[in-house]
């Protein structure tokens, strides 16, 4: 028995203890935000590898870069958010900025955004002049203008000793290149591989050859009667107002929330001012094509609501968008969404009007916060042979990355399988540094240390890893944060010093440590009282311990947690008071 005591008093000795009492300031217990600068998100397709025991003196600091760091190296330069006032723009983009200023106020004088679908060769110029491949030659719409051509040209010596006044204008005009069926041909590869505006320009005359008025027609032209001369005369006077267009309720050139729309899609045309303007233009008219403001007040169920949904903000006030993959494991939610041709729209629909509601909500203000952190769960995610999710996915990411330009700050993909990793890494050197910039990825073990990186434990739902309960938003209590280093012991303390009732919510990511809680009274005649017993908690318990102690006199409650793992700990925790006065 004595030899038991003397070996139970030897082990307690060796076990370091750590005391840290509430009264400490925010500074010092929470971790700081890490160096944007210097921070390097994510994309390794290494598998995870076991953790190794800190060393003892490790700081906080670089327990977190070794975690992420040594499993899955993030590129070599995270991706930095770019100004969007005016005055900040280096001259180059500030003068891009105002050219395409320039060209949206012509188009907006000529109504060219009053087509409420895009003309049939608008569209194919802008989808082949993206393309990789040459699209084949069309054949000449109007063989029959060409015709008359040809004949003109052969009698145009005739025409020229008959009517010498009118020739010389019909020689000008049409004459002037002969076109033959393999030049017309050519015409149009060359046009589809030119600017909407000029394939635009360009297709009139020729559908609506305009004649020439020979002297003896003027006098035999139809006299109108005054009042049809006085209504034609006014039309013709009467000026155009210019078009009003608005895109995510932003009405264009009214304000400086224009600027920050137009700024988007200048940086997804690398600042190349034609291309972000036919870009623009496309987009406002495909919404009105596919209804986008009559969309926003469709109602299509609440099937869909634990797919993807809004919850909180990161540490830079960005809204954060999760999608969580793993539902559609659901065999009746999978055959409602995507069975059909029908349904797969439903979900597209659905899907934009979530991206719609979502970006109405951000600031446009110039230096406001007009981008989303999209979280991507991977965990249990129907695989590649999901063919009709493949689908609805393929056509839903062309759509956003065709009319939503600039909308994500930062990419995280969490509960990351291996074979994700290997197809990242085999696409990885087709993306552009910008884009793999903003990717993060981690795997199921790293899910919970990747998302407070970048998100407040008080701002991540309870299933990753935070303290933040389904249905919570906007401003919640402040959580501590504190990291327990393997084989240790930690204690913290709730000083308390008048009658209350005292609320407290614990957690420590993957538990499989021994969690405890006692409330010792400031004088030595009162006795100890023991809130929690001391118990293991295993890892597949609950997440989150909810724990509350009426006190009726001065003291303080002390949280005891006993690491014996070989792995460091995250230990989150905050605590509410209530005067007893309140409570009646």
């Amino acid at each position: 028995m004595a030899d038991e005591q003397v070996q139970k008093t030897a082990q307690e000795a060796a076990t370091p203890e750590v005391v840290v009492n509430v009264t400490t300031t925010a500074h010092d217990v929470l971790p700081q935000p890490a160096d944007k600068e210097n921070e390097t998100p994510s994309p390794s397709p290494l598998p995870e590898t076991e953790e190794q025991p800190l060393e003892p003196n490790s700081t906080r600091e670089a327990i977190t870069v070794t975690t992420l760091g040594d499993k899955i190296p993030e590129s070599a330069a995270s991706f930095k958010e770019e100004t969007t006032k005016v005055a900040d723009l280096p001259d180059p983009q500030r003068k891009a900025l105002q050219d395409l200023k320039h060209l949206l106020e012509e188009a907006l004088h000529n109504h060219e955004f009053s087509t409420s679908v895009p003309p049939e060769p608008q569209a194919h110029a802008s989808q082949d002049a993206n393309s990789t491949t040459a699209p084949a030659p069309a054949e000449p719409e109007n063989p029959e203008p060409e015709t008359t051509r040809a004949q003109e040209q052969q009698k145009a010596p005739e025409q020229a000793h008959a009517q010498p006044v009118a020739a010389e204008p019909v020689l000008e005009d049409k004459a002037a290149t002969p076109a033959t069926p393999d030049d017309d041909g050519a015409k149009t590869v060359e046009a589809i591989q030119e600017t909407i505006v000029a394939v635009s320009s360009s297709s009139v005359p020729q559908e609506q050859p305009t004649q020439p008025i020979e002297p003896e027609e003027e006098n035999n032209k139809p006299t109108l009667s005054p009042p049809e001369a006085d209504t034609k005369e006014s039309k013709e006077e009467e000026p155009r107002l210019p078009e009003e267009v608005s895109i995510w309720g932003i009405p264009l050139l009214v304000d400086e929330r224009s600027d920050v729309v137009l700024l988007k899609f200048l940086r997804a045309r690398d600042f190349k001012v034609k291309d972000a303007f036919f870009m623009l233009k496309n987009t406002v008219l495909w919404r009105k094509q596919f209804g986008i403001d009559e969309l926003v007040d469709e109602e299509f169920g609440s099937d869909l609501e634990k797919v993807v949904f809004m919850h909180g903000l990161d540490k830079e006030g960005h809204p954060v968008c999760y999608n969580v993959y793993g539902q559609f494991q659901n065999k009746e939610l999978y055959q409602n969404t995507f069975s059909d041709e029908e349904k797969r729209e439903k979900f597209l629909r659905w899907r934009i009007q979530f991206l719609e509601r979502s970006i109405r909500k951000l600031d446009f203000t110039p230096g406001g916060i007009s981008t989303i952190v999209q979280v991507n769960d991977l965990k249990n995610s129907p695989g590649p042979g999901k063919w009709e999710l493949r689908q609805a996915t393929k056509q839903a990411l062309q759509l956003l990355q065709d009319n939503y330009p600039e909308f994500v700050a930062k990419q995280v993909f969490i509960n990351v399988p291996w074979w994700y990793l290997a197809v990242n890494r085999m696409i990885s050197p087709f993306l552009t540094q910008r884009t793999k910039s903003k990717f993060v990825f981690a795997g199921p073990s790293k899910t919970a240390d990747t998302l407070s990186r970048y998100i407040a434990a008080e701002q991540i739902p309870i299933k990753y890893g935070g303290l933040s309960k389904e249905g919570e938003s906007g401003t919640t209590d402040a959580v501590t944060e504190i990291t327990i280093r393997p084989a240790a012991k930690h204690t913290v303390e709730f000083p308390v010093t008048e009658a209350c009732l005292l609320s407290w919510e614990v957690r420590v990511v993957g538990w499989d440590v021994k969690y405890g809680a006692e409330f010792v009274p400031s004088t030595e005649e009162s006795y100890t009282v023991i809130i929690q017993k001391s118990r293991k908690i295993g890892s597949g318990e609950e997440p989150v311990i909810f724990n509350s102690f009426k006190i009726g006199e001065a003291g303080k409650v002390v949280l005891t947690i006993d690491n014996t793992t070989s792995k460091k700990k995250r230990l989150l925790y905050r605590l509410k008071t209530k005067p007893c006065s309140e409570l009646n």
